[in-house]
């Protein structure tokens, strides 16, 4: 998986695979290799979030304003 995906393109991502696993139309091979994607693209959701939040709770304990650009 392309760890250069934002938070955004990987939700987007895993939004489309939860579509098409819940409507059905895909066979046994298809949902399994789409699940496993999913669970993927979920791991990566999930360690922006807690770095993003890392970031947010370091800057609050350091009271210091930091360009999230630069970084």
């Amino acid at each position: 998986m392309e760890k250069t995906k934002t938070f955004e393109q990987s939700l987007a991502e895993l939004e489309e695979i939860v579509k098409a696993l819940e409507s059905g139309d895909i066979d046994l091979d298809m949902a399994v290799k789409k699940y496993q994607k999913g669970m993927e693209l979920s791991k990566r959701c999930h360690t922006l979030l807690k770095d993003a939040e890392e970031v947010i709770v370091k800057m609050m304990k350091d009271e210091e304003l930091v360009d999230l650009e630069s970084e």
